[in-house]
């Protein structure tokens, strides 16, 4: 198998005898390099390239050399050291001056990379009769700034092609390529959709790459708050690597297509005297800001902002509201309640009445919704509403009819009645002997509102009894009291007045050492009607009994006097038989005709009790 022609001549410039050194190295540098073997060094821009010579140092070694090639293949010879002397020489090559460090065992080092270091360096070994290389290639790597989408869109409109921004990395070595994504997702280019151009610049004084990437696009509705970013694939000393840009969110205007007509209001139901705003809106981007609100009797819709407010609400505003737009497109339409209570109250306010009379009360409601319906008389919650037939002083107080609907927050309503019952002044006069048998106590039972002033006298004298007592006043009644013990028989009068009428009554006393018959005093409010009704039932006895005695009398009357009557005619004809008659006959007449006048006497006397 022939040898290739750069092998053979290698293998040639290594092996043959040496001339002197300096036609040695010069021979040296113009043979071809070997083309096995080559070792690569992975170096960041900025940062120090260092390259180990990979040869081992031979016996005899006189000096150790680097070189680098140029393009067209000619070496450019950069640093020297001796083997023997331990000095360094670099040569004068503008674009490593002060850049260069050879180290004893022969490694290059070169400060602050840059792409033009990126070259095929060369490692020489020199000895008296063999010239050593080791070729390495340098490779720069310069990751590219974050990419940035400049010259964004200030909004994107639907169904058209615009341009949404451009995708910008500098400063990039190798170049890179760059990639639109949308919501995490890779967009593919789509004609008349998604239109990408990619365009990459070089910094002819760096080597640095500049990539920008612009991105036409044609949205829609649902690309409203989506995330559009970019993500640069470049590689480094290590590989392969990615740098994203921020995600950027663009306004999507898009035209209406629904209208909405809302209700604000703080509670859920509306009542009379509340204020309701109407709220129109559009589903386009961005919203309508004008509409026509339709009002409940109006024919014509009311150009307003997208809210209409009313105030102060009654009853007839309840009805149907709509809005649409102002080309009167699209409408939408909403019901609103309006919830009222009236409340009418008969008699109300303040009203009097006398005692015993009648007095009709009605507590009327006309509501949106069923209502319910309370009394309350001072401060209590009544059990049924009220009605006065025959009016009593308890019946007087505060009376309030209040309705609520349960449904609808804090409408409500209530009115009044203070109803006042007036009486005359009526008094009942008691006296009781005290336990000790050495006092009386003598009590004036008065009835009447206004409450009655009480004065007590003693008839005759004229005389006021000041020390009394009296009890609390309640549902117009009290009573006041006096404790005698009088040496002879009194009589004492009482006394009340208010401003209806003066009414008076007296009572008899007799001397604390006589005795009577005590009147009972009155019981308490709580048994009189039972009281009342238990005299009543013993009044009606009593009269039946005396009617039947009564009856029963005129009957046995009439039996008498037929018999009287019968035995008077026997009694006359027995005279005319018998013209004289014994002085005892004269005697029995006139004991019966005697006896005839008591008769008549005692049915006087009869007639005079039952009356």
């Amino acid at each position: 198998m022939m040898e290739p022609p750069a092998a053979a001549a290698a293998r040639a410039c290594r092996r043959r005898p040496l001339p002197p050194p300096l036609l040695c190295l010069l021979l040296a540098a113009l043979c071809p390099r070997p083309a096995l073997g080559l070792y690569t060094v992975n170096a960041v821009y900025g940062d120090t390239i260092t390259m180990p010579c990979r040869l081992e140092v031979p016996d005899g070694l006189m000096f150790g050399k680097w070189k680098y090639e140029m393009p067209n293949g000619s070496p450019v010879f950069i640093a020297f050291r001796s083997s023997t002397k331990k000095n360094v020489q670099y040569d004068d090559v503008p674009d490593y001056k002060d850049r260069l460090s050879l180290s004893e065992n022969y490694t290059l080092s070169i400060k602050n990379a840059r792409i033009s270091d990126e070259k095929r360096f060369v490692c020489m070994l020199v000895t008296e009769d063999d010239v050593s290389e080791e070729p390495t290639i340098v490779k720069v790597f310069k990751q590219p700034s974050q990419p940035e989408i400049l010259h964004q869109a200030d909004f994107l409109e639907t169904e058209k092609l615009q341009m949404l921004g451009e995708c910008v990395a500098r400063e990039s070595y190798p170049e890179g390529n760059v990639t639109w994504y949308k919501n995490g997702k890779v967009l593919q280019p789509v004609e008349e959709v998604v239109v990408i151009n990619l365009q990459k610049i070089v910094d002819k004084s760096t080597g640095l790459f500049t990539m920008t990437s612009s991105l036409q696009y044609m949205p829609t509705k649902e690309d409203a708050n989506a995330k559009f970013s970019c993500i640069v694939t470049y590689y480094g000393p290590s590989g392969q690597k990615t740098i994203q840009s921020e995600p950027v969110v663009f306004d999507v205007h898009y035209p209406t297509e629904k209208v909405t007509i809302q209700v604000l209001s703080q509670s859920s139901t509306i009542k009379e005297g509340d204020n309701i705003t109407l709220k129109c809106s559009g589903n386009g981007n961005p919203p309508p800001q004008e509409f026509l609100f339709y009002i409940p009797g109006e024919t014509e819709g009311i150009r307003s902002s997208d809210t209409y407010v009313m105030t102060d609400v009654r009853r007839n505003a309840t009805g149907e509201y709509k809005c649409s737009l102002t080309d009167k497109s699209m409408m939408d339409s909403t019901t609103i309640t309006v919830h009222y209570l009236d409340l009418q109250l008969t008699p109300s306010g303040e009203v009097t009445k006398q005692i015993g009379e009648a007095l009709p009360v009605s507590c009327t409601i006309s509501s949106s919704r069923n209502a319910t319906v309370f009394w309350i008389k001072d401060n209590t919650r009544m059990q049924t509403s009220p009605s006065f037939s025959s009016l009593q002083y308890q019946d007087a107080g505060n009376y309030i009819c209040e309705t609520t609907l349960q449904e609808v927050e804090g409408l409500k309503k209530r009115k009044t009645l203070k109803l006042i019952v007036e009486g005359k002044p009526q008094i009942k006069m008691t006296k009781k002997t005290n336990t000790n048998k050495m006092s009386k106590t003598i009590v004036c039972h008065v009835e009447g509102f206004p409450k009655p002033a009480v004065q007590w006298t003693v008839t005759g004298s004229g005389s006021i009894i000041n020390k009394t007592e009296e009890t609390k006043y309640v549902n117009g009644k009290f009573s006041s009291k006096i404790v005698i013990a009088p040496e002879e028989n009194v009589t004492l009068t009482c006394i009340a007045e208010n401003q209806l009428e003066r009414t008076v009554t007296s009572l008899n006393v007799s001397a604390i050492s006589i005795p009577e018959y005590d009147e009972p005093e009155d019981r308490n409010d709580d048994n009189s009607e039972k009281v009342n009704d238990q005299a009543k039932l013993i009044v009606g006895i009593v009269v039946g009994l005396l009617l039947a005695a009564l009856v029963a009398g005129v009957v046995y009357w009439l039996y008498v006097k037929k018999s009287n009557d019968a035995k008077g005619k026997s009694e006359t004809a027995a005279a005319q038989n018998f013209p004289s008659l014994p002085r005892t006959a004269s005697k029995h007449v006139d004991k019966d005709l005697g006896n005839i006048e008591e008769n008549k006497k005692l049915e006087e006397n009869n007639h005079k009790s039952e009356t």
